[in-house]
């Protein structure tokens, strides 16, 4: 990998709030303290197969710079490990794209996985993937993801109970539109195009949420109309409902949900009509009626861009964008009582 100068960013982390603004609060933290870049933004979190955390998400001199490149910090000894790029768009010396939207994701087999995306503009990227076998501390066998498939676009894939992957997908080359891409080994894809959407919305940036074996709901981002829009599924994500708004706002932003092992949603998402700050936590039993339970921040800026995982021991891992500067993380008990 091509080594390039950086010049060192001194961030202002202002002070942080913890478990008064809610007793499910259990950790607040930013993933490093100096930053080697202008900005940052679209955090991914998995836990590897050994219970390691490893963060990762796009930066360099800002959003679709030819300089942004992935970076990764992992979680060891009670601290986030050094910040190192992984990934850059360096095509050859006279062509360099910027990178976006990674994706961890861990199956219940094989290497931990990291998608993104590379190209000038989001209606001209391309999907590419590449692994680790030592839980994120070093990477290869960079490739590219094949023709029509760009991976899952922002939001984690889920394993159904047979060992097929399901990657929420999108593309915006002929509008925003939603779609899925499904695999059982990674090399071979099938897309499904079955969501039917209405004419006069826009969708990008699904995410999967699981009610049993057959019955999935996917939740998306939406621009102009001003909700969360969703879908189902009850044939295990081979056709879907049409798409309808939820009573969710939806200011054009990114959100994330992830089912937990007690059978409730949860979900990270900016409840307001515009702008990206507050950022919440909604809570549901049945994906139909949410109960908006947490603010994670309320103050003006941007947090967004959420990326929330439920590791082995129960905890809720949340990480999202902290004004561009900073990639912030919060632990959330949801045991009973808590939340």
């Amino acid at each position: 990998m091509q080594m390039i100068c950086r010049i060192i960013f001194l961030c202002s982390i202002p002070a942080l709030t913890y478990a008064q603004k809610n007793k499910c609060i259990v950790m607040e933290e930013y993933i490093f303290k100096k930053a080697p870049f202008v900005q940052c933004h679209a955090p991914t979190i998995e836990q590897t197969s050994d219970g390691t955390l490893v963060v990762a998400w796009f930066a360099g001199t800002r959003e679709g710079h030819e300089d942004v490149g992935i970076w990764v910090s992992r979680y060891e000894k009670g601290k986030w490990t050094e910040s190192v790029e992984v990934v850059n768009g360096i095509m050859s010396p006279q062509h360099r794209y910027p990178c976006w939207n990674p994706v961890l994701f861990q199956p219940l087999e094989g290497p931990l996985l990291l998608f993104f995306k590379v190209g000038p503009h989001p209606d001209q990227w391309w999907g590419e993937l590449i692994l680790s076998e030592d839980q994120g501390e070093t990477w290869k066998q960079r490739r590219w993801l094949g023709p029509d498939l760009l991976g899952p676009i922002k939001n984690k894939p889920i394993q159904l109970s047979d060992g097929t992957v399901v990657c929420p997908s999108s593309s915006e080359h002929n509008g925003w539109r939603v779609h899925l891409e499904v695999t059982k080994d990674f090399k071979e894809w099938e897309i499904i195009d079955s969501i039917s959407h209405s004419p006069a919305w826009e969708v990008i940036q699904p995410t999967l949420l699981q009610y049993s074996t057959v019955k999935l709901q996917m939740l998306c981002r939406t621009k102009g109309v001003g909700f969360i829009a969703e879908s189902w599924s009850n044939d295990r994500g081979k056709t879907w409902s049409q798409l309808r708004a939820t009573s969710l706002p939806n200011p054009n932003s990114g959100i994330d949900a992830v089912t937990l092992n007690d059978g409730r949603q949860l979900l990270i998402y900016n409840h307001a009509s515009k702008g990206r700050t507050p950022l919440n936590v909604g809570v549901s039993s049945d994906g139909k009626n949410w109960k908006m339970q947490l603010t994670l921040e309320n103050q003006p800026g941007e947090f967004s861009y959420p990326s929330v995982i439920q590791t082995v021991d129960g905890m809720v891992h949340i990480v999202y964008t902290y004004n561009r500067k900073m990639i912030k993380h919060v632990v959330l008990d949801m045991s009973e009582g808590k939340i």
